[in-house]
């Protein structure tokens, strides 16, 4: 038995951003829009909001799972959180990105692997099986 995992997660802490960028509602959408594609994942909505003062939340929920943020532009910080799912998407793709475009001076990253689950020597743990039954969750 080996195990395999279902997706990936990529917890992201920007510091020293731009505070007028990560305070810009639209302008955070657009990156965050433009980081998915540029992984080539598969978009299916998307949800913004500007607090006042300041400050903005919002998801991208992808095929593959979701991209979440939440900005503090009076610090300058900004957390983002990537979830993959399969092994189709690389989130460092967007993690890279949203780095660039937030002019972030220093980055903290962390990958877990999500949904580790037990599969038979050389058999493929699908993100979607047909008969998840038969996986045992490891607890």
């Amino acid at each position: 038995m080996q195990m395999q995992a279902l997706g990936r997660q990529i917890l992201v802490e920007y510091y020293d951003c731009n505070s007028d960028i990560i305070n810009d509602v639209s302008q955070i959408e657009s990156i965050l829009l433009e980081a998915t594609r540029k992984s080539q994942a598969s978009i299916i909505s998307h949800n913004f909001h500007k607090f006042s003062p300041h400050g903005v939340s919002g998801t991208v929920v992808i095929a593959e799972s979701h991209v979440a943020i939440h900005t503090w532009p009076e610090y300058g910080y900004a957390a983002v959180d990537i979830f993959t799912c399969g092994e189709t998407i690389d989130p460092w793709i967007i993690q890279e990105h949203i780095k660039e475009r937030f002019e972030s001076k220093n980055v903290s990253s962390l990958e877990m692997k999500r949904g580790m689950f037990r599969v038979a020597e050389g058999e493929e743990l699908l993100f979607k099986p047909k008969d998840s039954a038969k996986y045992n969750s490891v607890n």
